[in-house]
């Protein structure tokens, strides 16, 4: 059984707490000492679900493009992650509902080239399959190593190192046939000049699981979309099924913003033709008010599967927006039934019927999540650095250096070190930070540290959407003592916006941040005294797409840095 070899806990190489090699040299300042992080956040539907049911979405905060598969009574999910490591996050559940985070198929530094990655490239849109007892996890490196495909006997890992698959595009997929013959679909070029921005293709080629190549040529199975007179863009995420003697190619269709939605066809030969439904789309929400209460937008790029109950059942991503358009959760993971039409098309929502936050659950035997990562609802969750690995909640920008780590944990005193450098936010290198996903509108992120001994350290908390959207409340030490400072990046450079001065005793800082909608506040505490507001009502909308563009969600997270070379 496969679930009996999946371990507790992540083990990978990226999170032991300290690396072959240290990153820190004689001459270098001091690592900055944290100690207990806390989260919390408030979903105010979460008590609304009742016994028998469950609450969208399933993964809540930064979980898009999701993607699953099926292995007898185990499910397991994998969703796009972009610049942060660890990539590619494996989860497992028996009932659709409840997930637990087993590992990542990206975990070791050496597997996928980083550097230079804007936070919204990187990985993009995989794709988990099962076949013939290994599992597949085939993808998209947009700027960097392009398509590739790993391999698992264990959907916890160790994943393999990358098989790069020669062919352009994106978003592919993996589907193994009756016959024993495999073939990847995924976007592409239309053939010819395209007729206008956004015409894009869905092509075919037959894959070789021996040899973890393609073959043969490279076929267009649908061009543009469902229909080519009204100018469809950005047809993707293309997934194959087959049911009743039926070839079905369901795809994203309208591009993962507001006018994203989810269309299908089916043809009797694997390659086709293929013809769309006539009553397309099966799931969209672009013509429903998003300022609406319990609204859900930009809902596509939809997988399916069979549920335990025995009906199919589809994940896919949508936003849960305030003011129609803002959200520091960025894309997340929501699950709903299928239902198949009486001439055996699929279908998942009536365009007219909003997205229901709660639903009947699929059935089959519930597992306990794992109370060290949750996953959805309101929750509060902590990190006290009690064990010497890190906690699966954490993710940090690109890849750390070969054979060396900025951060490590001394479990005994309950505190995280991280060595300061010059890598910044701003940049598109690995600064030391380590962020964990904004799950909920209304959410508060604590922390404390002891500050900088040595001028030219800064470090603190963070609160950061990309290189350009960011806030950084730190401390550090200056010939007058100790400063306080948040710093805001806003379509820019960083700056900073407002100081204070802090005891220079001080011994332990307390720092936080409290999102509310379109507002957050920043505050700090000394020793263990009362909370002082620095900033009271700063733009919390740049830490949303809407405001900063992209494709990620928001984290938080603590931050060292080295503001000037040590002399």
């Amino acid at each position: 059984m496969i679930t009996s070899r999946i371990p507790p806990v992540l083990t990978g190489s990226l999170l032991v707490a300290s690396l072959s090699a240290p990153l820190l040299r004689a001459d270098d300042p001091a690592p900055v000492s944290f100690g207990r992080f806390e989260y919390s956040g408030v979903d105010p539907r979460s008590a609304e679900v009742g016994p028998g049911e469950y609450g969208n979405p399933i993964l809540t905060g930064f979980y898009p493009d999701p993607s699953l598969c099926r292995v007898g009574e185990d499910y397991y999910l994998t969703n796009s992650t972009f610049a942060y490591f660890p990539g590619l996050p494996v989860f497992h559940s028996r009932d659709l509902v409840n997930w637990t985070l087993i590992g990542h198929a990206i975990d070791r530094p050496d597997q996928l080239r980083y550097e230079g990655l804007r936070v919204s490239e990187g990985i993009f849109a995989p794709a988990i399959t099962h076949h013939g007892g290994k599992f597949y996890m085939i993808c998209t490196m947009v700027g960097s190593n392009g398509n590739f495909v790993l391999t698992a006997d264990n959907p916890a890992g160790p994943w393999s190192e990358p098989h790069i698959l020669r062919f352009t595009g994106i978003d592919p997929s993996l589907f193994f046939d009756d016959d024993g013959r495999a073939w990847v679909v995924n976007n592409d070029d239309p053939e010819g000049k395209p007729l206008y921005d956004g015409h894009r293709a869905i092509r075919i080629q037959e894959f070789d699981p021996k040899t973890m190549s393609t073959f043969g040529p490279r076929n267009v199975l649908v061009n543009g979309g469902v229909d080519l007179s009204t100018k469809p863009i950005w047809i993707e995420g293309p997934h194959l099924y087959k049911r009743d003697g039926w070839y079905y190619l369901s795809c994203a269709e309208g591009g993962t913003g507001p006018g994203h939605s989810q269309v299908v066809f089916r043809s009797r030969a694997v390659d086709g033709p293929y013809v769309p439904w006539g009553m397309n789309p099966i799931l969209t929400q672009r013509d429903l008010d998003p300022r609406a209460d319990g609204a859900v937008t930009c809902v596509g790029h939809a997988d399916l599967e069979m549920g335990p109950d025995g009906r199919w059942w589809a994940t896919f991503l949508g936003v849960r927006p305030y003011e129609g358009n803002f959200s520091p959760m960025g894309r997340e993971t929501f699950l709903l039934p299928v239902e198949w039409t009486d001439d055996g098309w699929p279908t998942i929502l009536p365009p007219s019927k909003r997205v229901p936050l709660k639903g009947a659950t699929p059935g089959g035997v519930s597992v306990v999540a794992n109370p060290s990562l949750p996953l959805r609802g309101s929750f509060a969750w902590h990190d006290e650095f009690r064990v010497a690995a890190l906690s699966p909640a954490w993710i940090m920008l690109r890849t750390p250096p070969a054979g060396a780590s900025w951060w490590s944990i001394d479990d005994f005193a309950g505190r995280i070190h991280l060595t300061p450098r010059g890598e910044t936010l701003a940049g598109r290198s690995n600064p030391s930070y380590l962020g964990r996903r904004v799950q909920h509108v209304a959410f508060s992120a604590s922390t404390s540290l002891v500050p900088p001994q040595a001028p030219g350290v800064s470090a603190g908390l963070v609160a950061f959407q990309n290189e350009r959207h960011h806030y950084f409340l730190g401390v550090r030490r200056d010939a007058d003592g100790l400063e306080l400072f948040l710093e805001k990046a806003a379509r820019g450079e960083p700056q900073v916006v407002q100081t204070a001065r802090v005891p220079a005793t001080t011994a332990t800082l307390a720092l936080r941040v409290e999102g509310d909608g379109p507002t957050c506040a920043f505050a700090w505490a000394v020793d263990g005294g009362g909370w002082q507001t620095l900033v009271k009502d700063a733009d919390a909308k740049l830490l949303t797409t809407g405001v900063a563009g992209g494709f990620v969600g928001a984290t938080v997270g603590m931050h060292a840095r080295l503001d000037r070379s040590a002399d």
